[in-house]
């Protein structure tokens, strides 16, 4: 119970911090409020007054629910309360977006008091969060003669609730606020580390800029210079938001640069403006719809090109730019939202049109993407109802048909998932489109915000649509702290009432599983044809299309299994030649990336577009190291195309993994994991039969670009390096610079040694094993001069690398191995040089709970190389990850260095590492 007294206590302590009480969604507390209210002697009446009108979070809160009722009671008259009128109780209302404020305003709106009913009408007209049991109460007052039902109904059909909102300003005046040189990563605007805040908005915000207090008041000192602006913040000779789609990070950037969503929903702030050189990062400009952002691509700093249109080179090969506007901060610019310019005084500086597409635009007027994604689902309720055509206001969908032109796989893909597009007709690259969702993930230092998004949109269970929900707890797994302990409970019992598969069971009833979502969602996605949507931004499955979200996005996927997006251009990557046998998969993925800039001048054809790999010959498990890294390139997302015996293989894993899951006692009452089940094993018999073979291209569909991974290049281990000492800031950090293992002429000192995170499978774990023995009977015993954390990425792994003898292997080297009966309480802070066998989950790759020593030198499997995510900066010595295969992180720490060419195939003599050999069928139609 936690009662006012509790919440005083609170307050108190909010306050040493700077803070302000933290809104209520409680419906004890907020009952306690109420009792004070009525009570008009009370010494908490003034208090507690405002704190009910102004510091209640909506929709489907258990406080929300307690505060529509006592708004209803004082409408029909039951209580007074003379500072609550009744006209202010309904305004109060349609400020609650949904849930119970719509269940009132129905029943008033329904009721016999015609002039009550009137007034409930008007705030209903205004509304969008409804669902089917709402509609269907509509409906049946319609079909009693109810004329407020009709009156409303042939409201929605107009869509009144958006027409009549006010029309976006023409002008918007901004003002400049440079946060970084170079790509900035969404860390940036909302640390890993504070991922156990960002339910609370407030407190999150103060992490903003990496709780950099110095530019936070710059940026409050340039708000106060300039009031009538707004401020955009923008990302110099770089891209946005690269990383991660967090909404959270967007939330920080509103909540400082933003307007008010409403003044009686604190700390919710909407209409963010940011900008980058080279864009906003995809994920991340979708995460910047959700607010009714807007998000430009600057393109301020452009290559120079020669009388042949070659880009210009310095002596190091990097392209020379040039400045062709200046956007430093404090720049007064003006945003044109009916010319789509953006201007310097009177100087046109660029055409932001793409930033202001009709569909962004309307994005904008509703305040966000969800009011209108609801807006049009009501619409078309409310004229089937009725029985008529829905009346275009909103912007049409884009339809784009090229007659001759065949398919790639994404354009495949959506238009089978397609929804409400013209009948009969084949979508091309463009296209606006509404498609159908199979597989939804959350994570768990975002679910908590997702939970949020679905209570304040009115949702109380999974959309009938979606295959599969699944809550993950892979990015808390490694340190069960007081901070896990207090949000990822009650985030489960949410989740796991909501209709999801928890990776934590409310009621105890399985043990606990931490795997990497991931890895999860490749396992649970059973149709190289589905969709997916997840919570982060590594959501790229080898089977299927998946896109990462942020947590909106994911709320949105779960209520309405739905998402709405244009159909993204594509670039195939083949491959020809020939995998040394010393060489691991994960340096074709980095050789990829290498080789791909060097064929377009440096120019990332990847970004924003669906990377399209014929990997032909490679099992899920092992093809998503390469759809894993996709995030790394920038690209929006990728497929891989598969011969029809290496799909059936997957979908066999995939299929015995989630049987898996259902023995372990997994499955919730509609039995999600069985359907799972039932379908892959319906897919697996399309493709062994022919009825329905593996996913392929058309042979003449069209692409952005083509790219020809030459395997006889790669003729040594290949390691992505943050590239931290370079003089051009902006070429830090980047994931760009890819180096050869002799480029360090081993004798670059590494510290620490990771291997674990999703970039690494089973087999990764026994080259790891195999190469502790080789070491040991080459050297005759295995001495570690540098620190080695293994972090499984699944309990599965580690099930069945103790049922082939791995595990023991692992065991018998190690100086540490996680318990599940006694997890740590604590993230470490210093290592020993030992083997660290982790608990399944992210460890140090999400950068929220373990970390590497400040100044480190990390050499890991992870993803994340960005600064300050793995390691932190130490006085003069900047702290960096390296990016490679687990050969090399395991050597590196044996070594205390990285190795020379003739050690590293020497201790990977005899190991079978990846095996990659192109296709040698034909993989288009």
């Amino acid at each position: 119970m936690y009662t006012y007294k509790d919440y005083l206590i609170e307050i108190e302590e909010r306050k040493a911090q700077g803070l302000h009480p933290k809104p209520i969604d409680g419906k004890e507390l907020l009952s306690d409020i109420i009792s004070q209210i009525k009570d008009v002697n009370n010494e908490y009446r003034e208090d507690s007054l405002n704190f009910f009108i102004y510091n209640v979070l909506p929709g489907t809160t258990s406080a929300a629910s307690v505060k529509s009722k006592f708004l209803k009671e004082i409408i029909l008259g039951q209580e007074k309360v003379k500072e609550i009128t009744v006209d202010f109780a309904f305004e109060l209302l349609s400020h609650m977006k949904g849930g119970s404020s719509i269940e009132v305003l129905l029943d008033l709106a329904l009721g016999e008091d015609a002039a009550i009913a009137e007034k409930a009408a008007i705030v209903l007209k205004t509304q969008v969060f409804l669902y089917e049991a709402d509609i269907e109460r509509l409906e049946n007052g319609l079909n009693n003669g109810n004329a407020i039902a009709k009156e409303l109904l042939e409201s929605y059909a107009q869509a009144e609730f958006f027409t009549k909102l006010p029309e976006v300003d023409e002008k918007i005046d901004i003002v400049t606020f440079i946060a970084g040189v170079g790509d900035i990563s969404t860390d940036l605007l909302s640390p890993g580390a504070d991922a156990h805040s960002r339910s609370d908005r407030e407190l999150h915000g103060q992490c903003i800029f990496e709780h950099n207090k110095e530019m936070q008041q710059e940026l409050l000192a340039l708000k106060e210079k300039h009031p009538d602006k707004r401020v955009m913040l923008v990302a110099e000779k770089g891209t946005m938001g690269v990383g991660s789609s967090r909404m959270s990070g967007v939330n920080n950037v509103a909540l400082w640069t933003g307007i008010s969503s409403s003044p009686y929903v604190p700390f919710i702030n909407i209409a963010p403006v940011i900008a980058g050189t080279n864009g906003i990062s995809p994920i991340f400009l979708t995460t910047v719809g959700v607010t009714g952002g807007i998000g430009i691509d600057l393109q301020n700093w452009v290559k120079q090109k020669d009388e042949e249109g070659n880009t210009i080179v310095d002596e190091e090969g990097e392209p020379i730019l040039k400045q062709m506007y200046s956007v430093a901060t404090g720049t007064v610019l003006t945003i044109n939202t009916k010319e789509k310019k953006l201007y310097g005084g009177n100087v046109e500086l660029k055409d932001i049109s793409t930033a202001l597409t009709p569909q962004k635009m309307e994005f904008i007027k509703a305040g966000g993407s969800y009011a209108v994604v609801f807006g049009k689902k009501l619409q078309t309720s409310a004229c089937k109802i009725l029985g008529i055509d829905v009346p275009q206001v909103y912007a049409p969908s884009k339809e784009i048909s090229i007659e001759g032109q065949g398919l790639t796989a994404v354009e495949k893909i959506f238009n089978k998932n397609a929804v409400g597009t013209t009948p009969g007709k084949t979508l091309h690259a463009g296209s606006d489109v509404r498609v159908e969702v199979n597989i939804v993930g959350s994570q768990d230092t975002t679910g908590l915000m997702t939970s949020q998004e679905l209570e304040m949109m009115a949702a109380t269970v999974v959309s009938p649509i979606v295959d599969a929900g699944y809550q993950s707890g892979c990015h808390t797994a490694s340190v069960w702290d007081d901070k896990s302990k207090a949000n990822i409970p009650r985030l489960m019992q949410f989740m796991n009432d909501f209709g999801l598969i928890t990776a934590r069971d409310p009621k105890g009833g399985y043990h606990a599983m931490t795997d990497v979502i991931h890895k999860v969602l490749n396992d649970i996605t059973i149709d190289d044809w589905a969709i997916i949507i997840g919570g982060d931004s590594h959501t790229r499955m080898s089977k299927g299309v998946a896109f990462g979200a942020d947590s909106g996005t994911v709320a949105l996927a779960l209520a309405t299994g739905e998402a709405t997006m244009p159909i993204p251009q594509s670039v195939k990557v083949t491959f020809k030649g020939e995998m040394r046998s010393f060489m691991d998969f994960r340096d074709v993925v980095h050789a990829t990336q290498q080789q791909m800039l060097k064929q377009y001048g440096g120019e990332n054809v990847f970004q924003g577009r669906i990377i399209e790999v014929h990997i032909g010959t490679l099992t899920s498990d092992q093809a998503f190291t390469f759809t894993d890294w996709t995030a790394e390139m920038k690209a929006k997302a990728s497929i891989c195309i598969s011969e029809d015996e290496t799909l059936v293989e997957s979908l066999e894993i995939a299929r015995d993994r989630i049987q898996i899951m259902i023995e372990k006692g997994m499955d919730n009452k509609k039995q999600m994991l069985q359907g799972l089940v039932d379908k892959a094993n319906e897919r697996i018999t399309e493709v062994k039969t022919g009825i329905k073979p593996a996913l392929r291209p058309d042979a003449d569909a069209k692409y952005y670009a083509e790219v020809v991974i030459d395997l006889d290049e790669i003729a040594e281990p290949m390691i992505a390096d943050p590239d931290v000492n370079n003089d051009d800031v902006s070429k830090r950090y980047t994931h760009d610079t890819i180096r050869p293992l002799s480029f360090y002429g081993g004798t670059k000192k590494v510290d620490l040694g990771f291997v674990g995170s999703c970039m690494v499978h089973k087999g990764d774990m026994k080259i790891l094993a195999q190469m502790l023995k080789n070491i040991e009977s080459q050297q005759g015993k295995v001495e570690f001069k540098a620190p080695l954390v293994v972090a499984p990425p699944t309990y599965n792994i580690v099930d069945e690398l103790k049922a082939e003898g791995d595990w023991e292997v692992l065991q018998k080297y190690s100086g540490f191995e996680f318990d599940d009966n006694a997890p740590k309480g604590l993230a470490r802070t210093k290592y020993e040089n030992l083997l660290y066998l982790e608990r399944p989950g992210c460890n140090l790759c999400m950068g929220n709970q373990e970390k590497a020593e400040p100044g480190d030198t990390v050499m890991a499997t992870s993803t994340r190389l960005f600064q300050g995510r793995v390691v932190k900066d130490a006085g003069e010595k900047k702290g960096e990850s390296l990016l490679s295969s687990t050969p090399v992180v395991v050597l590196s720490t044996v070594l205390g260095r990285t190795p020379t060419m003739e050690e590293y195939e020497k201790a990977v003599e005899g190991i079978v590492l990846t095996k990659f050999k192109p296709s040698q069928k034909q993989l288009v139609i």
